[in-house]
């Protein structure tokens, strides 16, 4: 089987959809990577799950991605007399490192690099922006703070401090063994949140190796300071829009979103934009039509998924949601406008024949109505290089290696073949040849565009073109 659309599938898993018959459901609607997010659900949970998606695998004879999602730090105020205060507006109040139980003068915080890393004039925004306090003064165990927007503040309400870099690991102790345990299972993707600087992806990188793909969660202002170090130290990228859109203006997403999907794809990594695509659909059977627009935004700008969260984790309409995302970006990829405008969007290539040859063989399959390009990719490489063009021509990306082939079910137009490795160029010709036919991509008669890298087996070497009749 293969989907009638490019761009790919993310759901998260939760407890709508985490048995074996609703995930299989949810493959069938269209799902392409599996996301577990260990925020919540035990290591029980995660291994039953995970064990239920590669058993599902096997039957659909089908590779499938599964995304780990760290939690990365929470920053959280301590606790409050009678459970919540309520601030308002010009008054000022005072958090403090240690105690229980505080007031507007002394409400808990016990996070001491927040008290090394603020300054005056930084804002502090407590749950999720609802309330709003800038920082006046403040002393070794103390802050003072401006209320600029006022509400309630109640216990363990979650801090984000958009114009702060905490001296914070993104790896917690949580995280660290949960990383441990996902790597031992067999994740394919590791997500990272809480990414400020490219340090912090250095560090995941040293525990994760080349075990799984790493994914840099951009949330946080200062991540878009320092964009093309993290994207090109990272495997892929996800536009986390709900943490991001807290710290950072509302009216500045849009614009970071589409600056993130272009800087992906000019480096050739593989881009997620996620959060609250059906929000609605959490417990409506239909979005509104603002998220559909949303949705197919994302499809324009030329992301290579789209995730859904709580849509597919806790909603009560999950198989519905990927359904709905599934005849969004089919109908968007139709619409007549969308070539030209991913077109519009396409960055240069860079100036190497690795990067020629691909783009080259997207070209010329267009130009010769090729049903397919069939990709001998052992690192996924050649296949991302080809994708990077977002031609109307289908990838068959064929690979020996299962990690790469499970990888690849995350990026834009691939679909992921495992096969034996080839050894010779009548060997790779025979089974283009064959895994065209076999997965339905075309018809005797048809001629399709091959692109491998030659000595074969060897990752990057994208240097072979060829024109096939079948």
């Amino acid at each position: 089987m293969h989907r009638s659309r490019r761009a790919k599938i993310v759901a998260t898993v939760g407890p709508a959809s985490n048995t074996p018959a609703m995930l299989k459901e949810l493959f069938l609607a269209g799902v392409d990577t599996f996301r577990l997010n260990f925020s919540h659900g035990t290591h029980e949970d995660h291994a039953k799950v995970h064990a239920a998606i590669r058993a599902l695998e096997k039957e659909m004879n089908r590779p499938i991605g599964i995304l780990q999602d760290l939690q990365g730090p929470k920053i959280r105020v301590g606790t409050i007399k009678d459970g919540k205060i309520e601030v308002k507006a010009g008054e000022t109040i005072r958090f403090v490192l240690k105690g229980e139980n505080g007031d507007r003068d002394a409400i808990p915080l016990h996070h001491p690099e927040i008290f090394a890393a603020v300054a005056p004039g930084h804002d502090l925004l407590i749950d999720d922006g609802r309330v709003r306090v800038r920082v006046t003064g403040l002393g070794d165990d103390f802050i003072e703070a401006k209320v600029v927007t006022g509400g309630i503040i109640s216990n363990r309400k979650g801090v984000n401090l958009p114009g702060t870099v905490l001296d914070l690991s993104p790896l917690t102790a949580k995280d660290r063994a949960d990383l441990a345990f996902g790597l031992e299972l067999g994740v394919d993707w590791v997500a990272l949140s809480f990414v400020q600087k490219p340090g912090d992806l250095i560090e995941a990188r040293g525990l994760i190796g080349e075990r799984a793909g790493l994914v840099a969660k951009v949330e946080k202002p200062s991540a878009l300071d320092y964009l093309d170090d993290i994207v090109r130290l990272s495997d892929a990228v996800m536009v986390a829009r709900g943490d991001l859109g807290v710290e950072i203006p509302h009216e500045d997403v849009p614009g970071r979103q589409k600056e993130l999907v272009r800087a992906c794809r000019l480096a050739v990594k593989p881009v997620i934009v996620a959060t609250q695509m059906l929000d609605s659909m959490v417990s409506a059977p239909t979005p509104t039509r603002a998220e559909a627009s949303d949705v197919a935004t994302a499809i324009y700008d030329g992301a290579d998924a789209v995730m859904l969260s709580a849509e597919s984790a806790a909603g009560q309409y999950p198989r519905e949601a990927v359904e709905m995302m599934d005849r969004i970006i089919r109908a968007t990829e139709q619409h007549k406008l969308y070539r030209s405008i991913v077109a519009a969007s396409q960055p240069n290539e860079e100036q190497t024949p690795p990067h020629a040859v691909a783009a080259a063989a997207a070209d010329l399959a267009e130009a010769i109505h090729a049903p397919a390009i069939v990709a001998f990719t052992s690192s996924g490489t050649t296949a991302a290089r080809i994708a990077r063009k977002r031609p109307a021509t289908a990838i068959l990306a064929v690979t020996p290696d299962v990690a790469v082939s499970r990888r690849l079910c995350l990026l834009w137009g691939a679909h992921s073949l495992l096969s034996d490795d080839v050894h010779s160029y009548e060997e790779m010709v025979s089974r283009a040849v064959g895994s065209t036919l076999e997965e339905d991509f075309a018809r005797k008669g048809d001629v399709i565009v091959v692109v491998a890298g030659i000595p074969f087996g060897q990752a990057g070497t994208t240097n072979n073109l060829r024109v096939v009749q079948l």
